[in-house]
């Protein structure tokens, strides 16, 4: 029976935060080796799903089949922007119904938020990854999870929902930045 690997993908702050306080990814989130590793996964990915504030940019972008979630549909519909894009309101159809809609029954899954779509998905992962940036902090700015804040961190969000380390991997010695893939408990 054909089945869904699903991943996630986000790079933080220090505090937790994976945009600045106007929603926008800044540029001191952005380092060459966590870009590699997140455009890598995306190139092996057969199905991105993000918000509709959240998109890669990046050369193979436009190739990529997507489903992007959204309230401005009632269930599922072709995105008449992008040809390669589902559009899907959850309130309306089931994830698996957008895949189909999308054309993927199987392989890997890759989503990339926003907050709301990881949370979707927080009890379905196979694998999340989870960068970090020590070095860099977003005051005031947007959290990777809800409930994200001074509080509780990402990591904690990722163990109370079942979610252990399995293997760390430094992606930019200089600026400390490394990724860490957290897999459901056995």
């Amino acid at each position: 029976m054909p089945q869904l690997r699903i991943e996630g993908y986000v790079i933080v702050s220090a505090d937790g935060m994976l945009a600045d306080s106007r929603n926008v990814m800044p540029d001191a989130l952005k380092f060459p080796g966590d870009a590699l590793f997140f455009s890598s996964a995306l190139d092996r990915a057969d199905l991105i799903v993000h918000g509709r504030n959240s998109y890669e940019d990046q050369p193979n972008s436009p190739k990529r089949r997507r489903i992007i979630v959204t309230g401005k549909v009632a269930g599922l519909a072709p995105d008449t922007e992008k040809p390669l894009s589902t559009l899907w309101n959850p309130a309306g159809a089931s994830f698996e119904a957008a895949c189909a809609a999308a054309g993927i029954g199987d392989g890997m899954v890759a989503v990339i938020g926003g907050p709301a779509v990881f949370e979707m998905f927080m009890d379905r992962y196979d694998t999340f990854f989870l960068s970090l940036a020590p070095h860099v902090s977003l005051p005031d700015g947007a959290p990777c999870f809800p409930g994200v804040g001074p509080s509780r961190s990402p990591q904690q969000v990722l163990t109370e929902h079942g979610y252990k380390v399995a293997d760390r991997l430094m992606l930019d010695p200089v600026s400390d930045v490394s990724v860490i893939a957290w897999k459901r408990a056995a």
